[in-house]
C-alpha cells in the first residue's frame, strides 16, 4: 500500500488545539509538577550520580574543550570551529588543542547536540550548560542525555539503504535498548537482530505497510539521516532484507556506543552489545519518564538574582512573589532591574521567564529598561508582554501583542526551559500551546524562526513524543535545521 507523504498525513490526522501561549505557566509547570510524587528509585547496582556525571564528563571532554575554545578561549566574536566555510578556524582549533580536524568537527556537533554552544549568527557562545559543567552533575547527566537522543544525527546511517528502513530503525531502537537494559548484561547481537526484525515488522503491520523483504519504493521516506534528496524513493527504494537490516542494526549500535551508550564486543555467538552503566540509567530514565533537575539553593533573599530565581523556581506563583518582595526590598530597584535582566540574556530559558515575573512584581521602576530590552531579539516577547500585562492587557489576551514569528520564538524558548527542566510528558502537552493549526506548519514555522536551542528542543520532543509518525517528522526537521538544509 502506498503511504501519504508525512506532511499530508500530519496535516489530515495531527491538528493542533489553538491555546493561547502561557510560556511562563508552561516553564513554572516544569519544575514545580516534578515535585509532587517521589522520584522512582534506580535499578539496584546503578552508580551514584557523581559517578555518572563523571562518565558523561568523560565522553563528552573533547566537546567540551572544543566549546570552551569556540566560545569562551577566543571571546564572543569568533566564529565557529567547525563552520564549513571557516577551515582555518578549525586548523587552529586543531593546532590549539592537539585534535585532528576530524576530531575538531566531531567534537564541535557534539558540543552543539548536547546543548555546550550556541550559535547566534556566526557567533559561538557557551549555553548555560557549560557554564555549569564543572559543578553541577545534573547539567552534566542533561548534557550527555540530549546528545543520547540524538545519537542518529552523530553517527551518520548507510547511504546504500532506503531513507524509510533507517527512519522505522530509528523508531525501533527503544525497543532493542529496553531488552539490553532489563537483560542487565551482555546480548548477543543475533538475538538483538531478532527482536529489530519482529518490531519493524510490528511497525509496518501498523501502518498497513510491506512486510521486512520488500522494496522500499512505496514506503514513506521520511528520515532523520542524509541529504534532503535521499527522501525520494526513486533515489531511495533498497530492498531491506536480513542483510540490509543487520546492517541497520550494527549502525545502530556502532551510534549509541559512539555516545557512551552501550559497549561492542566478541561472544561464543558473535558480536554482543551491553550497556555502559550511563547507557543503563538513560534507558531507566526513560522508561520512567522522569527528568533529573538542578538542586536549588536556600535562603533565597541573601543569593544573587540567578540562584534566587532558582530557588523560587519550585515554589508556586503566590509564595515566589513573596520571595521576589523580600528579595527585591533588600536592595536598590535599580541595580535590582539590571541584575534580573542580566540573568534574562543567559543561557536558562527557565530563568528568562522567571526574571520577567519578578520584574512584574518591580512594576513602574522596571518599565524604562523593560522597553530597551524589546530591543533585543531574545528578550522581545518576554518584554512585549511585560509592557502590554502593565498597560492593563489583560494577561489572557497579551500573547496577541506577539507576532506570529515572536510566538513561535517563544514557543521554541519555553519548550527549551521544559526540555532542561521538565518531564517528557509536559513537553508533548506544551505542543498544544503552539499558535500553528498543524504540526507541519509549526515544524516549518520553527526552522525559519533561528532559536539557537531548535535542534536540541526538536530532538527532545522527538524522543518524549508516544506518535510514532509526528515523532518521526520532528526528528527530520531536527536533522533538516541541524545540517542547514530546508
Amino acid at each position: 500500500m502506498t503511504s501519504r507523504k508525512p506532511d499530508e498525513q500530519l496535516a489530515r490526522n495531527s491538528r493542533l488545539r489553538l491555546v493561547r501561549p502561557r510560556a511562563l505557566a508552561t516553564a513554572r509547570r516544569a519544575v514545580t509538577t516534578r515535585r509532587t510524587r517521589p522520584a522512582p528509585r534506580p535499578p539496584e547496582g546503578t552508580p551514584p550520580r557523581a559517578e555518572l556525571a563523571r562518565q558523561a564528563r568523560s565522553v563528552l571532554a573533547d566537546a567540551v574543550r572544543i566549546a570552551r575554545w569556540a566560545a569562551v578561549d577566543r571571546g564572543a566574536e569568533a566564529a565557529a570551529p567547525a563552520d564549513p566555510e571557516a577551515v582555518p578556524a578549525q586548523e587552529r582549533a586543531a593546532a590549539a588543542l592537539n585534535l585532528t580536524p576530524g576530531q575538531i568537527r566531531a567534537g564541535w556537533d557534539r558540543a552543539r547536540l548536547a546543548g555546550l554552544v550556541e550559535l547566534h549568527g556566526d557567533t559561538a557562545r557557551p549555553g548555560w550548560r557549560l557554564h555549569a559543567w564543572d559543578r553541577d552533575d545534573s547539567a552534566v547527566l542533561r548534557g550527555w542525555v540530549a546528545l543520547f537522543d540524538a545519537w542518529s544525527l552523530v553517527h551518520p546511517a548507510p547511504r546504500d539503504v532506503a531513507p524509510s528502513a533507517v527512519a522505522e530503525v530509528v523508531e525501533a531502537v527503544p525497543q532493542v535498548l529496553s531488552l539490553l537494559q532489563l537483560s542487565a548484561g551482555p546480548v548477543a547481537v543475533p538475538a538483538l537482530l531478532d527482536l529489530l526484525q519482529q518490531r519493524v515488522e510490528e511497525l509496518r503491520e501498523e501502518r498497513c505497510e510491506v512486510p521486512v523483504g520488500t522494496p522500499a519504493t512505496d514506503i514513506d521516506t521520511g528520515t532523520d539521516t542524509g541529504d534532503a534528496g535521499t527522501g525520494d524513493a526513486d533515489n531511495g527504494a533498497a530492498e531491506c532484507g536480513a542483510d540490509g537490516l543487520s546492517a541497520l542494526l550494527d549502525w545502530a549500535l556502532e551510534g549509541l556506543a559512539a555516545v557512551g551508550a552501550l559497549t561492542l564486543g566478541e561472544g561464543s555467538d558473535g558480536g554482543q552489545a551491553t550497556l555502559t552503566p550511563l547507557g543503563n540509567w538513560a534507558v531507566w530514565v526513560k522508561l520512567e519518564q522522569i527528568c533529573v533537575a538542578a538542586q536549588s539553593p536556600a535562603g533565597n533573599i541573601e543569593q544573587s538574582a540567578e540562584d534566587m530565581l532558582r530557588g523560587c523556581a519550585r515554589l508556586t506563583p503566590g509564595p515566589a512573589r513573596d520571595e521576589y518582595r523580600a528579595w527585591l526590598a533588600a536592595r536598590t530597584l535599580s541595580s535590582a532591574v539590571t541584575e534580573l535582566l542580566d540573568v534574562a540574556r543567559g543561557e536558562d530559558a527557565l530563568l528568562r521567564g522567571l526574571a520577567f515575573e519578578a520584574l512584574r512584581v518591580v512594576g513602574a521602576p522596571a518599565e524604562a529598561e523593560v522597553r530597551a530590552a524589546a530591543e533585543e531579539a531574545s528578550l522581545r516577547p518576554y518584554a512585549l508582554l511585560w509592557l502590554a500585562e502593565y498597560d492593563g492587557t489583560d494577561p489572557d489576551d497579551a500573547p496577541d501583542v506577539l507576532t506570529r514569528e515572536e510566538a513561535t520564538w517563544l514557543w521554541v524558548d519555553t519548550a527549551a526551559a521544559v526540555a532542561d527542566h521538565g518531564e517528557s510528558t509536559l513537553l508533548v502537552r506544551h505542543l498544544d500551546s503552539a499558535v500553528q493549526g498543524t504540526v507541519p506548519a509549526l515544524l516549518d514555522e520553527v526552522r525559519a524562526v533561528g532559536h539557537p536551542r531548535t535542534v536540541q528542543v526538536l530532538v527532545a520532543l522527538a524522543a518524549a513524543h508516544p506518535d510514532p509518525a509526528l515523532a518521526k517528522a520532528v526528528r527530520r526537521a531536527a536533522f533538516q535545521v541541524h545540517t542547514g538544509g530546508a
